[in-house]
């Protein structure tokens, strides 16, 4: 049926929880004791004997009162005088989910009997009580088995008793005055037919009401008043639908007098000792009150209604302490609402049962409104009761309540308390670590307790009536929570401690309440989707990431103009520091150090997914860094000097008077030598710019492996989340440094071989024609010995080697430049190739440097143009001729069979390249060479 039995916990009660009656005023001056005892009157008329004997009296009084005859001693209602024994267990109760007493069993003591029992509950007086039995007796005095529903009760008494019967005058009046306004009520003003305004026997009755109200009516059987009273009373109590007259007497079953009667003798039931008890004789107490049905006009239906709201009454008005009177009223309308539905065109039930609902949900709805205060671990019983309350009033009333209302409105209510709880918690705390905690990062966790609570608690017991309960309240935990800390969010102009903490916890919530969304929803159609859906997500780990990648752009863009500042005023002097790197770069990397601490010190879980936005920005500097570093050094190109067209070597006699007249020794054709110590001042430059950029890259991989390091110590870091977090390893800036270090190398490299020795080489090494032998290599060689010192006690040694190789590439670079397109001042011999040959060997040996310097492979891998190129200067003239024709045939075709064509220069030297043979034919000092130049190309014999 319902529920039968609840915790020991209590609601609390609040300031409104005072209840009106729900049938109404009946607009008369009849008090709850008038009530009473009307319907004492009632219960002892409808249980008198209705036997074949006249009914006699015994007075429970010690004695008669004054002037009343003794009547012999028979008892009235073998059912009221019916002694109460020890019973078995109230069926009543049971149904109801009451407790019986504890001893189980009935005191000895007085009341004895049921009727004695009732009187007691009742409160009517042994006085009152033998008047009443008296005068039922006197009724009933000629009138052997008549029915209480053919006769009028109060109209009958009113002929009976007489001031006599009555210790005063005044207490006689009053009764008369009581049982007029009985008849007023449930003739005139509550009828159980409508009655016609105009209806004379009505306005007789109310004068003679009114009257009486002055002076006491004169209630003699055969009085002229009394009998217009009588025959007023019975036309308007034996009324029909149809308008003839019934058997039947309707004066106590109109709306709302019958169930305002009905409701007094109800009241029986309680203990009047223990006004939150039911007495245990329960049963035998309603046996005998169902026997007035037949006169209020009341039925099962209205009884449960009635019964109902007398529990629920009951309960609100005693404090709440006794539970088991809100079961009882549940369990009662349960049945009202069973009933109803087979219930049609009753307006006094539909009346009845709508008021009575309207009040029992209204007190439902304001423990439901806030369930979170009302409701607890002791006390969650009594919410299931609560709810059964509020439902099912709300059905009878033909009302939808909706469970979500309350839901949404109690989590509301609960979150406002836990946020101001809170808040003065933080205010009053005087632990300092308690304090560092941010505001919501508190209400979070606050949230998290109250979710479980709402899980254990009251979730269970509203899901009977609402299976999707926990998702709703979550849902509004989410929405309360989310529109906190969108306003949080809105304030957040960078990352920080507090801001990453807050957005932690509102993640960890938000994951907490979809999961227990979903674990709600799993047996619904959508598995939760449409509740999930609605719940706007918080994305808060895109906060934090857009956060994070904020403070990222913000470090990056500051080391992009800490490195542009300090590039501006970098001086690339090799005394700096011992490493003879840039202060520049130290300070670039140191601080690329701290910012990837400082990012792994952020209190996030994304380090493996937001590293790579990290190392592209740091990237990002280092290829600044490096690109503004080598900017302005030039390249290779920027000191190649430009290769002069083929002309034809200058035979001058001034010149070589001129050349005759200088000292043999080569040392006195240096134009300028470089002194030590002041020598290569740029160059010193060029190369702590290339150790800057290879310590750039050694410590890039220093970087990765701190980053790693910090990767594999992260809790929530797996292998994948290593590789993936380091994205491409400064993919940028590594692939930079190669290329600034190569490039500086050979810029350095060819910046002085051919700038800053150019005087050694193109000025002086074999100038002069047919005079090789006497301006041979050597000036170059010192020269250059001296910067490959300066080089080897600057450049850091894993450059070293490379830069070196490139100045020896330079170098051979040079020496070919010279013998291929030295200029129209220098001309061989087929002589001079020994010579030249020679002082190569001597160039290589310089860079090998008795097994010191570079490896015999790398200077023979290097060498290799040079020694292919040499022997076409120990050929013959017209070898070379025959050679140099058969080449352009083949480049050109047949056509340059007929007419050699002029190959261009390409600057890639080679013995099989045309140019390359037309250009030492060019530099060959003899007839054959004169004659085919100027038969073939019109080159002239004297320039």
């Amino acid at each position: 049926m319902g529920i039968t039995t609840t915790d020991d916990g209590h609601i609390p009660i609040l300031s409104s929880d005072h209840l009106s009656n729900p049938f109404s005023q009946l607009g008369l001056d009849l008090s709850d004791s008038d009530l009473r005892e009307t319907a004492y009157e009632l219960l002892v008329g409808a249980c008198r004997s209705t036997g074949g004997k006249p009914l006699t009296y015994i007075s429970q009084s010690q004695k008669a009162a004054p002037g009343v005859e003794r009547s012999p001693s028979l008892s009235i209602s073998p059912s009221l005088q019916r002694s109460l024994t020890l019973a078995a267990a109230s069926k009543v109760k049971k149904a109801l989910g009451l407790k019986s007493s504890k001893n189980g069993q009935v005191q000895t003591k007085k009341p004895v009997t049921v009727g004695e029992l009732i009187r007691v509950q009742m409160r009517i007086s042994e006085q009152t009580d033998s008047r009443i039995r008296r005068g039922h007796l006197r009724v009933s005095s000629g009138q052997l088995g008549r029915r209480i529903d053919t006769m009028v009760l109060p109209l009958e008494l009113l002929q009976q008793f007489k001031p006599s019967d009555f210790p005063n005058q005044r207490e006689y009046e009053s009764w008369q005055r009581r049982n007029l306004r009985i008849l007023e009520a449930g003739l005139l003003l509550h009828p159980h037919l409508p009655l016609d305004k105009n209806d004379a026997n009505a306005q007789k009755l109310q004068q003679i009401i009114n009257g009486a109200s002055n002076k006491p009516l004169d209630a003699g059987k055969y009085s002229e008043q009394m009998q217009i009273l009588r025959n007023s009373v019975l036309s308007l109590a034996c009324r029909s639908k149809d308008g003839s007259s019934s058997e039947k007497c309707h004066w106590a079953d109109g709306y709302p007098l019958n169930l305002r009667i009905y409701q007094s003798l109800l009241e029986s039931c309680f203990d009047v000792n223990d006004e939150t008890s039911v007495v245990e004789e329960v049963d035998e107490v309603l046996e005998l009150v169902k026997r007035i049905w037949v006169v209020l006009g009341m039925n099962q239906l209205l009884h449960n209604l009635i019964f109902s709201w007398v529990f629920f009454n009951r309960y609100v008005s005693t404090g709440q302490v006794n539970n088991d009177l809100l079961i009882a009223a549940s369990n009662l309308l349960l049945e009202v609402e069973k009933g109803s539905k087979t219930t049609y065109d009753d307006s006094e039930f539909s009346r009845a049962s709508t008021s009575v609902s309207r009040l029992i949900l209204g007190w439902a709805e304001k423990r439901l409104v806030s369930y979170h205060d009302t409701f607890y671990s002791r006390n969650i019983g009594l919410m299931r009761i609560v709810v059964s309350l509020a439902v099912t009033s709300g059905k009878i009333m033909g009302k939808d309540v909706s469970l979500d209302d309350f839901i949404r409105s109690s989590v509301r209510s609960a979150f406002a308390q836990a946020s101001l709880q809170a808040k003065n918690t933080k205010m009053s705390s005087t632990n300092q670590q308690q304090n560092l905690v941010p505001l919501l990062s508190i209400i979070s966790q606050e949230i998290t307790e109250l979710v479980y609570a709402e899980k254990e608690l009251y979730c269970p017991v509203l899901k009977r009536w609402n299976p999707r309960a926990a998702g709703v309240a979550v849902a509004t935990y989410h929405a309360c929570f989310g529109n906190e800390l969108r306003t949080f969010v809105s304030n957040i102009n960078e990352l920080s401690p507090d801001a990453v903490q807050v957005l932690l916890a509102a993640d960890k919530l938000e994951r907490l309440l979809v999961r227990t969304a979903v674990e709600d929803s799993v047996d619904s159609e959508d598995g939760g989707k449409g509740l999930i859906q609605a719940m706007a997500p918080y994305e808060a780990e895109n906060v934090i990431v857009g956060l994070v990648k904020s403070w990222i752009s913000t470090r990056v863009d500051r080391l992009m103009e800490w490195v542009d500042r300090n590039l501006q005023q970098e001086v690339w002097n090799p005394k700096a520091n011992k490493e003879q790197i840039a202060p520049s770069a130290v300070e670039v990397l140191r601080i690329m150090d701290e910012t990837i601490e400082a990012f792994f010190l952020l209190p996030i879980t994304k380090h493996p997914v937001l590293l790579p936005d990290l190392i592209s920005g740091l990237d990002l500097c280092l290829l600044d860094y490096i690109s503004k570093a080598k900017s302005g050094c030039g390249s290779r190109s920027t000191y190649i000097p430009t290769i002069p067209a083929l002309t034809r070597c200058k035979k001058s006699s001034k010149f070589q008077g001129v050349f005759k007249k200088k000292e043999p020794s080569s040392r006195t054709l240096h134009k300028r030598k470089p002194q030590a110590g002041t020598m290569g001042g740029d160059i010193q430059q060029y190369c702590v710019r290339i150790n800057t950029l290879q310590h750039i890259r050694s410590e890039m991989e220093a970087l990765v492996k701190k980053a790693i390091n910090h990767l594999r110590n992260s809790n929530t870091t797996h292998v994948d989340d290593i590789n993936k977090g380091l994205g491409k390893k400064f993919e940028l800036s590594v692939t930079a440094s190669s290329e600034g270090i190569h490039q500086l190398c050979e810029t350095t490299a060819y910046k002085i071989v051919l700038h800053e020795l150019s005087h050694a080489l193109f000025e002086n090494l074999y100038v002069g024609i047919g005079e090789a032998s006497v301006s041979r290599i050597e000036p170059f060689l010192q020269d250059l010995e001296q910067y490959l010192e300066v080089v080897s006690i600057t450049v850091h040694d894993r450059a070293r080697t490379r830069l070196i190789t490139d100045i020896m590439k330079a170098s051979f670079d040079g020496f070919l430049f010279v013998l291929l397109a030295g200029g129209p001042l220098r001309g061989f011999t087929r002589q001079d190739g020994d010579l030249i040959e020679e002082d190569f060997k001597f160039l290589k040996e310089l860079f090998w440097s008795n097994g010191d310097g570079l490896p015999d492979d790398l200077i023979d891998k290097h060498s290799t143009t040079v020694k292919s190129v040499l022997p076409l200067f120990h050929m013959d003239s017209h070898s070379l001729i025959d050679q140099f024709r058969r080449f352009t045939v083949e480049s050109y075709g047949s056509s340059a069979k007929s007419r050699l064509p002029l190959p261009p220069t390409s600057g890639q030297w080679s013995p099989i390249d045309p140019n390359t043979l037309l250009r030492v034919l060019c530099y060959r000092n003899d007839e054959t060479a004169t004659k085919f130049l100027k038969k073939t190309y019109h080159m002239p014999k004297k320039l």
